[in-house]
């Protein structure tokens, strides 16, 4: 039987079921899943947001496989005040490192929140400089490099200091606390490729 998990991963959790040194993992969230279910694709350690877990293996390859693009979006809290002009970079393609040659990302949606959204506390939280101030942005990707919103930010001149996935395609994190997951159908997963 197929089953999908949307999970909120916290901040410092790895994205395996698999022990590694003193790290949390899925398994410390998830007591009583089959053994057939696994997470796709990643979020790294020091990201938060949303996972999606299941042993649907064509909707794993959809999802990983490039050729078949779909939305991701990422709220990412930077250092300093970005200005239009570093927004409409993000917006076009910037050129990231990607295993050490250069790559132009691929059109992506940007905008700086007017205000920073409601978004659970994180422990630890990220260092406060009283001199610096910091600016929630959200992008929209249709890509998944390593790291990719982390370098699209740093390029422009704007570290990422907080990373959450919001959201994949129509999915997003809204109904979660970190450290919670649900069970979802499958008719819910089809708008993981929903464009609106």
């Amino acid at each position: 039987m197929l089953q999908y998990y949307i999970f909120y991963k916290p901040f410092d959790v790895l994205s395996q079921f698999s022990r590694e040194g003193e790290k949390q993992t899925l398994a410390d969230y998830f007591k009583e899943i089959p053994k057939d279910i696994y997470p796709v694709g990643r979020l790294d350690l020091d990201s938060e947001g949303l996972l999606l877990l299941t042993n649907d293996k064509s909707l794993t390859h959809r999802l990983l496989d490039p050729s078949f693009a779909h939305k991701r979006t990422y709220w990412a809290q930077v250092e300093g005040k970005p200005d239009e002009a570093a927004i409409k970079k993000l917006a076009s393609g910037v050129e990231i490192n990607v295993n050490g040659k250069m790559y132009r990302t691929k059109p992506a949606f940007a905008k700086i929140f007017e205000e920073a959204p409601i978004v659970p506390e994180r422990n630890p939280p990220i260092r406060y400089r009283k001199n610096i101030p910091d600016t929630w942005i959200s992008l929209t990707i249709t890509e998944g490099k390593n790291r990719q919103v982390r370098k699209m930010t740093a390029a422009v001149g704007y570290p990422t200091l907080r990373l959450i996935r919001y959201s994949i395609g129509s999915i997003s994190i809204d109904v979660l606390e970190p450290g919670t997951y649900k069970t979802i159908s499958a008719d819910k997963v089809k708008l993981l490729f929903d464009s609106k």
